[in-house]
């Protein structure tokens, strides 16, 4: 790498990081602006996605404690034991990612994007349409949880949007309400694999730092942008980012 292009990938991260933490302030999918730029800028796909993930921990928890007073038990839950089911899920989560070989996270990361994705545009019809025709109890809301977290550590794209899709199909509440358990509880899962990434060595740390401080930066005037833009711009922005970043990994892993 020559010493002039180095300044100029180091702005490129600290961007990307802007970009993805003034998503996750938006509507959420961060991941889907600061993962592609890190491979681009070289790192092999697991190294990447956990380099992505500690870049925007800070934001994460930022946006926890901002919501905390909304805070509330889910289906007779507590956050707090939710809290413990989705950091030992992340946990698991990130340790699968550890031990991934790379060409293997390469085969199925695009099938996560296309399921993020499916997510973001279908979660909120789909939990609908379901929750009229099912119900189901605690033990299904703990299973689901747990697998939450395990993607979250794992992967962790649009796992927001899943929580909140998730959580509305097997307890019936809207939304709105759910937004402060959801933001506390992808800080959690980020958490967990932010721990196991950083122990075992997988974070590009010339990277992350720019990243890091650019998603502090997005992620505040994200949230003043937040204020003036109609829910539906932000929604069609956020998808047309996720649909196309999910395209170029397709084509990576299979064209």
């Amino acid at each position: 790498m020559s010493s002039a292009a180095e300044p100029m990938q180091l702005l490129f991260a600290a961007g990307a990081g802007m970009l993805g933490g003034a998503m996750n302030a938006l509507a959420g999918g961060g991941t889907f602006a600061t993962l592609p730029t890190l491979i681009a800028l070289g790192l092999p796909s697991p190294i990447a996605n956990a380099t992505s993930n500690v870049a925007l921990q800070p934001g994460a928890f930022a946006s926890a404690w901002s919501y905390r007073k909304g805070l509330a038990p889910i289906g007779g839950l507590s956050v707090r034991l939710l809290a413990g089911i989705t950091f030992m899920g992340g946990l698991a989560g990130s340790l699968m990612l550890v031990w991934t070989p790379e060409r293997t996270f390469d085969v199925v990361v695009p099938w996560l994007l296309l399921f993020a994705t499916i997510a973001l545009a279908f979660g909120k019809s789909l939990a609908a349409w379901l929750a009229e025709r099912a119900r189901v109890g605690v033990r299904t809301l703990v299973a689901a949880q747990a697998l939450l977290g395990i993607y979250g550590g794992y992967f962790g794209g649009g796992v927001g949007l899943m929580m909140t899709a998730t959580w509305g199909l097997l307890v019936g509440t809207e939304p709105a309400r759910l937004m402060a358990p959801r933001t506390l509880l992808l800080a959690v899962a980020n958490a967990a694999a932010t721990i196991v990434f950083v122990a075992s060595g997988m974070v590009a740390w010339r990277w992350c730092v720019p990243m890091l401080v650019g998603s502090i930066v997005g992620g505040l005037l994200g949230a003043k942008l937040g204020a003036r833009l109609s829910p539906g711009v932000i929604r069609v922005w956020t998808l047309l980012v996720t649909a196309v970043t999910t395209a170029v990994f397709f084509w990576r892993a299979y064209g």
